[in-house]
């Protein structure tokens, strides 16, 4: 399958592969992750992938026939976005979906329907939802975005296929953004594929709400909200109060991009922190399961000391018995001579 689009997420990339090529692609899959990670990179792709014409299948999206094309360009008829506004997605709104999936397809072979911010449905909405993912005809196709899939009903997640973004890499970042921004310097793309955290989607944002001339005032909103973190996080009143007057002498400009700087530090800072107490809990088990292992372990080498000393204990015992009957047998030897020699006839002088 060609994603080639899509950075990074190579794990998630061979996944779908091997599923188009054993059983094609699925009627439903719901797609999560972090604002920026590439949901709608994906979607995308996968719709182009349902309605492209290119044979063979393992090339799909081909992203050249016009099917491909008119969804890249979002005029595709048998594609369709609903939740893009950024409202909850109403249960009227599923069921004029619903209504609009038993219409055949245009042009395509698929329908298929895109849910933005779907864990923004509300039960009666899902639960909607729930009886055409299970229901619905065969043609059509549900790909439900959500930065939290965790939000949406058990019965919505156990009907579909649940696909997970994960962050790229610094690397993979920049390269992804050298290609899409060829005018832009090395170290303006360096800066952005390191403060997007691995979410290209904010690399994006932050390039094309920059203008040329900005260059400078993002620089500084880095350094200055790398400076507010450290007051906040240290508690100094008195330090935080006069850094926060030396603010006044900044443009309106200059404060939306400190803000957002730190915004964007400060919930990397949380999703690290996080991290942390994950690999934490993880550490503890790990140490728990060691520690089992190890007592295990010493009973099992106890065991083996056991046995040792019992096969020496038997050892010695099928030694003495060895003895003994070597013993009895040197006696039973002697009985016998003796036996034979009193029943030898006596000479006739004797007589």
């Amino acid at each position: 399958m060609n994603l080639d689009s899509l950075c990074g997420n190579a794990p998630l990339k061979e996944q779908l592969s091997e599923h188009q090529q054993r059983a094609g692609l699925s009627h439903a899959y719901i797609i999560g992750g972090a604002a920026g990670s590439g949901k709608r990179t994906l979607a995308r792709l996968l719709s182009a992938a349902m309605v492209c014409s290119h044979s063979p299948a393992e090339q799909r999206p081909c992203l050249d026939c016009p099917g491909c094309r008119k969804v890249l360009a979002g005029i595709h008829p048998d594609v369709r976005v609903i939740g893009g506004d950024g409202k909850d997605i109403t249960v009227s709104q599923v069921r004029e979906l619903r209504a609009d999936a038993y219409v055949r397809p245009n042009e395509g072979a698929r329908k298929v329907y895109i849910l933005e911010n779907a864990q923004s449905m509300n039960a009666s909405a899902q639960n909607a939802m729930l009886k055409l993912l299970e229901e619905g005809p065969p043609y059509a196709a549900f790909l439900l975005l959500s930065e939290n899939p965790a939000a949406l009903l058990q019965t919505v997640r156990s009907r579909c296929q649940v696909l997970s973004l994960t962050p790229v890499t610094e690397e993979e970042a920049y390269s992804f953004l050298s290609r899409r921004y060829p005018d832009k310097s090395a170290d303006v793309l360096t800066a952005a594929a390191r403060n997007c955290q691995g979410l290209l989607g904010r690399a994006v944002e932050a390039l094309e709400r920059r203008e040329d001339g900005d260059e400078d005032t993002q620089a500084r909103a880095v350094r200055e909200s790398a400076a507010l973190l450290e007051h906040l996080t240290k508690g100094d009143e008195l330090a935080l109060a006069e850094y926060c007057v030396g603010l006044e002498r900044c443009s309106r400009e200059e404060l939306s991009a400190l803000l957002q700087q730190a915004q964007e530090a400060a919930e990397g800072n949380r999703s690290a922190a996080q991290e942390a107490e994950r690999l934490r809990g993880q550490e503890a088990l790990a140490v728990a399961a060691a520690a089992d292992a190890r007592a295990e372990l010493s009973a099992l080498t106890a065991g083996i000391t056991q046995m040792e000393n019992r096969q020496g204990e038997v050892a010695a015992e099928l030694a003495s018995a060895r003895e003994t009957l070597e013993g009895k047998q040197a006696e039973a030897k002697q009985c016998r001579r003796r036996l034979e020699d009193a029943e030898e006839p006596q000479d006739e002088g004797d007589l």
